[in-house]
This record gives structure tokens, C-alpha cells and sequence, in this order.
């Protein structure tokens, strides 16, 4: 059985200065150093990261997203999640990781959200 691969693409920055990094594939261990280097590419004011092609997520992927928003937080900037499917959100949850992290249904939310 052949390893998923995680596969990213960038947006424009919107008006607000907001990308969104969309993210297909599963963000884990194996595929974290990917995700970490794609991250550190982006200086937008605020990142989006639109989860809605990712359907499984381990720690070590949580990880990475929380020391991505830990880095945007310390520069003033915004950070937030769209598209988070119900296994990540039961992640987000149990972790108690949703009680910060910006999650919205939607890209285009999380772009009005991040003015």
C-alpha cells in the first residue's frame, strides 16, 4: 500500500493581507517537514490554512500547527484553520487545543474573520 502524500498550494494574498495554504493529504509525522518548510515560506499578515482535503491528522501534525500559530502570535500576525473535518475537530477538542486556535467552516470566513 503506497503512502499518501501531502500536497499544498498557495493563494493570492486577499486585500486584508490574508494567503491560504490548502492542504490535501494527511498532515502527520512522515509529512510534517513538508507542511513546517511550506509555513515558513509564507509571510503573509495572516495565514490561512484550509484543512478541507486533510482527513486524518496525528499529533505530530498538531504540533506543527501549533508551532506555526506560536510563531505567527509572537510576530502580531493571525493564524487560523478552515475546512477542519469532524476527526480533526474531536482532535482539536480533546487536546483542548480549540479553545484557542481559530477554526472556521470556511475560507471565505476565516479571511472576514482575520481583518
Amino acid at each position: 500500500m503506497a503512502e499518501e502524500a501531502l500536497t499544498m498550494s498557495r493563494s493570492e494574498e486577499s486585500e486584508n493581507g490574508a494567503r491560504v495554504l490548502t492542504l490535501n493529504g494527511p498532515l502527520v509525522l512522515r509529512t510534517l517537514f513538508e507542511f513546517q518548510d511550506a509555513v515558513r515560506e509564507e509571510n503573509p499578515h495572516n495565514l490561512i490554512l484550509d484543512l478541507t482535503g486533510v482527513e486524518y491528522m496525528d499529533s505530530a501534525g498538531l504540533g506543527a500547527i501549533l508551532g506555526a500559530y506560536a510563531s505567527y502570535e509572537r510576530k502580531g500576525k493571525k493564524l487560523a484553520l478552515s475546512g477542519v473535518n469532524a476527526r480533526i475537530q474531536v482532535l482539536l477538542q480533546v487536546t483542548h487545543t480549540n479553545q484557542f486556535l481559530r477554526v472556521y467552516p470556511s475560507v471565505a470566513d476565516a479571511i472576514a474573520a482575520t481583518r
